[in-house]
């Protein structure tokens, strides 16, 4: 599926994501030209993230293969560093920038991993939850290791599983939420069985790894590397050695896109209506910018998005849709209630703990009472290579300051993204960046 650059379309939809391609799909089925904006080498977004096509779940295969056959061009590689307007962007087509137009644009830019700082996070080894998934996925071998994966949310299940598989030793999966809470939310999947019995399919792949609640890591330690990790295990402190440590507070939605091009946001995500548009006339967005919900919503809402882009708004009002939509909308509620960091996570940080790994700014050097743009005027945070990817949503959580407007130029490559840059290989970020033609 290739795209050609700067040529105007349709329909133009940021993130290859199930959502992007759901929205791509639908408005393509109403005969409009569509083209995805996706910065990955392959379209699936960072959840279908794949070097073979083979490994992908059979609805991944068919949605890519419905992209095909309904003729939606898709631009790897390629990525939005600034907006003229809701109808002309700036974007970077693997070192070649060009504008461009289209008559709509659907924002499907997905989530990014939220870090909370304790001390020795900042060590060769320790990496985010997604972020070692990524790089499970991009060729890195793991047999033998020594694994310590704790954080919080569903992403630490399928994480897990496919740790085991890959032939590590998985030393403990540690949860932060209670085990109520994670049992009360378990219940809630009844109503769900796929996703109950894929839950039950990648506890079963790590069967021989402990399971705990209300357990998390104060702090990593060792020499050049990762050596050990300082857990706190149901109100006891232990000292486990390892060889890799993921972790990782949740996702927030990924809104820099949204934000350049003027959409407000309801808190971290993208304010949409019932139709997914934006604030901003002839904008819609879906998925997990507008609220980390799961796949199965996302597509339904990138439907809905699709629609209403192509001008079908009767049809994205369908009743099935806007049932799937708003049953997603609802369990990114109960998503963020069970899986909220508590209180002890905002406290692991000491005063010469790294906050921008960038500037390298310490905790010690941070004054809570400021704002986000104080601390950045004063102390140089957010504005290195990630531009606050990293430190910005680790701040709104420990000093519930609001997040600074992004600004472009957006979408340099950064290390805090679910899997970005930790999971490309040498030769992989190379291909990205090396020119060439437009390609999925």
């Amino acid at each position: 599926m290739n795209g050609s650059r700067g040529v105007a379309v349709d329909v133009l939809v940021v993130g290859a994501g199930p959502a992007g391609l759901s929205a791509a799909i639908t408005a393509a089925e109403h005969g409009k030209r569509v083209l995805v904006l996706d910065q990955g080498l392959r379209p699936g977004g960072q959840i279908w993230r794949h070097r073979d096509a083979a490994a992908l779940p059979v609805g991944a295969r068919a949605m890519l293969e419905r992209a095909r056959t309904t003729g939606v061009r898709i631009a790897s590689g390629a990525r939005v560093v600034d907006a003229i307007s809701a109808g002309e962007l700036i974007v970077d087509f693997r070192g070649r920038v060009d504008r461009q137009r289209s008559g709509a644009l659907i924002i499907a830019t997905g989530a990014k991993e939220r870090f909370l700082p304790f001390p020795g996070w900042t060590l060769p080894g320790v990496v985010g939850v997604g972020g070692l998934q990524a790089l499970l996925k991009s060729g890195l071998s793991l047999s033998g290791a020594r694994v310590v994966i704790a954080g919080t949310g569903p992403l630490l299940f399928p994480v897990a599983a496919t740790v085991a598989r890959a032939g590590a030793e998985l030393l403990l999966v540690a949860e932060q939420a209670s085990w109520s809470g994670l049992a009360a939310f378990g219940a809630r999947l009844v109503s769900k069985p796929m996703a109950l019995r894929q839950a039950v399919v990648y506890r079963w792949a790590f069967r021989n790894a402990p399971l705990r609640t209300s357990s998390w890591v104060t702090a990593a330690e060792g020499y050049g590397r990762l050596r050990r990790v300082i857990m706190h295990e149901r109100g006891r402190s232990s000292v486990i050695d390892c060889d890799w440590l993921a972790t990782g507070a949740g996702l927030v939605p990924n809104t820099e896109v949204a934000q350049v091009v003027g959409c407000a946001l309801d808190v971290d995500a993208i304010r949409v209506d019932a139709l997914q548009a934006t604030s901003v006339a002839g904008v819609w967005a879906a998925g997990e910018c507008t609220g980390v919900k799961g796949d199965a919503a996302a597509i339904a809402e990138g439907a809905v998005a699709g629609h209403a882009a192509a001008g079908e708004e009767s049809t994205a009002n369908g009743r099935a849709l806007q049932r799937d939509r708003d049953a997603g909308r609802g369990f990114a509620k109960r998503l963020a209630a069970t899986f909220a960091p508590r209180a002890e996570l905002l406290q692991l940080a000491h005063a010469d703990t790294v906050i921008c790994r960038c500037e390298d700014v310490r905790r010690g050097d941070i004054d809570p009472a400021w704002t986000q743009r104080q601390a950045k005027l004063w102390t140089r945070m957010g504005m290195g290579e990630c531009q606050g990817a990293v430190c910005g949503p680790a701040c709104a959580a420990l000093f519930n300051w609001e997040q600074n407007v992004a600004r472009p130029p957006i979408g340099a490559p950064r290390c805090g993204e679910w899997g970005e840059e930790l999971g490309e290989t040498r030769d992989e970020r190379r291909e990205t960046r090396g020119g060439g033609a437009l390609s999925s």
